[in-house]
């Protein structure tokens, strides 16, 4: 989405992204937030908490890096080289697994960095208390709504796939944007705390994509 042609970043396409996605989460904490989640919480279906274990965070970094390590000694043995650190990157840098992990990973590092910064309620507070709101710097689950972490890892490693085969993207995209919707029904997160997650996961995908296609010409 933010990639040119030529696998390089398209800094002004993610400019306007920013602004857009920030304009849809302030709008979403001052208005449609609540509106949303007092309708979609109607569709709380056992099928969205199937989708919260499967695509989790961790989910995506375990298997991810178990297909990596995997690849990693394929190449070993075909190889018939040692076991290296330092010859690591080199040996799995081309591979699907990596490109996914590096994204779901760079997403997952930046967007806990700012759930912890941004400390907003989850949706948990205003059906029990009718309270919503911000505490910074809060290492409560419940006070680290913003972004979505599904939202994040999902996006960011099946982008990442849509971007390795072009024909599945259709798939790709449509099933990220189900788990994120899902999110909005289960009632663990506000609609613009999804939004901001897709976005951060999306930036991920492309910028992991733009550094790996760039290494491999050098």
């Amino acid at each position: 989405m933010f990639l040119t042609k030529k696998n390089t970043l398209n800094w002004r396409a993610i400019v306007i992204g920013i602004i857009v996605t920030l304009v849809l989460v302030f709008c979403g904490i001052l208005w449609f937030d609540i509106p949303v989640y007092n309708f979609l919480h109607r569709f709380d279906w056992k099928i969205w908490h199937v989708l919260d274990v499967v695509f989790s965070v961790k989910t995506w970094l375990v298997v991810s890096l178990i297909f990596v390590t995997a690849f990693y000694i394929k190449k070993i043995i075909s190889t018939k080289s040692k076991l290296s650190l330092s010859g690591f990157y080199d040996k799995v840098r081309n591979s699907y697994a990596f490109s996914i992990f590096c994204s779901v990973f760079l997403a997952s590092v930046f967007g806990g960095t700012l759930k912890l910064v941004i400390g907003r309620m989850r949706p948990i507070f205003y059906a029990a208390l009718n309270m919503t709101g911000f505490f910074p710097f809060t290492t409560d689950w419940a006070f680290q709504s913003m972004p979505s972490g599904h939202a994040m890892a999902s996006f960011a490693g099946l982008v990442t796939i849509g971007l390795i085969a072009p024909r599945a993207k259709w798939f790709t995209w449509s099933l990220a944007i189900v788990i994120g919707f899902s999110r909005l029904c289960i009632g663990v997160h506000w609609a613009s705390d999804v939004i901001l997650g897709a976005f951060i996961g999306m930036i991920a995908a492309d910028v992991v994509r733009a550094m790996l296609v760039r290494t491999s010409r050098k």
